[in-house]
């Protein structure tokens, strides 16, 4: 049985049928009884295909990430995925590994599965709307990015201001008395080139002129930052910042492991305000870019551009100091 069958028995048409099945608040209360009656008696369950071609949407968005495994990808991803559930929409998470390729088949699955939208996560895509596949697959859905810039003709950003972020850690630090600052560099995405032009304005701010000579590389990730401990260590300066909260916990644990305190010795700061931040010893003083704002206005936007609704722009989030036990 199908919604012309529905609408043909209950005596009305197959618009009124489809706002019943939407549950929308057009429909006076007896019109909606008598065809939800109809619908119960023939255990009645909508093709969801056929049900978004009369709607002209599938109910559907996509979260386009790297790595779900990765702490921040992860808590953005869930925040998204949960936001757009509550909206009725089905939400599928993609991971693209960092590949381009993967990038580009679930570009042509998504244009395949006519998605009403895209959320990008991270500025790692920023560079998807230069690749002519993928943008050619794109073009018709609103695609908005968090914390990034698509660079594609119906993208929308919701940016978080990562050279602010770093200012303020330098600044902290400053006040703290503490000159002789290095900076960890661990992922080459571009709001990682954003928090290290913010060490670099932070530094030059403070009549420091070789701030590129105090960048320590490292891997992501707690080994990466215990790694990169080591090098700090011979440096001897008296405070690090850090661009993610996991590295900046590995490089207090080396740091610790070399027989110097935090923040006695060196101080550090981290970046996210991850959990990670709250179960380390000492407690990490990090900047909050705001995960959860960000991942909520993310879905507002792409909502609003789903919708048409005429109030939609990209937009740009201030990220805060959280002062804790190791600065």
């Amino acid at each position: 049985m199908n919604i012309y069958d529905i609408a043909k028995e209950a005596g009305v048409s197959i618009s009124t049928v489809s706002r019943v099945l939407n549950n929308k608040s057009n429909v006076m209360p007896a019109t909606r009884e008598k065809v939800q009656a109809v619908l119960d008696k023939h255990s009645y369950t909508p093709n969801a295909i056929a049900r978004g071609l009369v709607a002209r949407s599938m109910k559907t968005v996509a979260v386009l990430t790297v790595d779900v495994r990765v702490p921040h990808y992860a808590r953005t991803t869930y925040i998204i995925e949960r936001a757009f559930s509550k909206l009725n929409y089905h939400v599928l998470v993609c991971n693209t590994g960092g590949e381009l390729e993967e990038a580009r088949r679930y570009a042509r699955l998504l244009a395949e599965r006519q998605v009403d939208g895209i959320v990008l996560v991270g500025s790692i895509f920023n560079k998807l709307g230069q690749d002519e596949e993928v943008a050619a697959c794109l073009h018709n859905i609103p695609v908005v990015s968090a914390n990034g810039q698509p660079g594609l003709p119906n993208g929308y950003s919701v940016l978080v201001d990562d050279v602010q972020g770093i200012e303020l850690a330098v600044e902290h630090l400053a006040q703290k008395g503490r000159q002789n600052i290095v900076y960890v560099k661990d992922l080459d995405t571009d709001s990682a080139q954003l928090k290290q032009q913010g060490f670099y304005t932070a530094m030059q701010k403070r009549g420091v002129k070789n701030a590129k000579n105090r960048v320590i590389k490292a891997e992501y990730g707690l080994a990466g930052g215990e790694e990169a401990a080591a090098q700090i260590v011979a440096l001897r300066p008296d405070a690090v910042v850090c661009a993610e909260d996991l590295t900046a916990v590995g490089v207090m644990k080396g740091i610790i492991n070399a027989g110097l305190k935090v923040p006695e010795d060196i101080a550090v700061i981290g970046y996210n305000n991850s959990e990670y931040s709250v179960i380390c010893t000492p407690e990490l003083t990090t900047v909050d870019n705001k995960v959860e704002m960000s991942a909520l206005f993310s879905v507002q936007l792409l909502e609003s551009l789903i919708e048409k609704d005429e109030s939609f722009s990209s937009m740009s989030i201030q990220p805060e100091l959280v002062v804790r036990q190791s600065s």
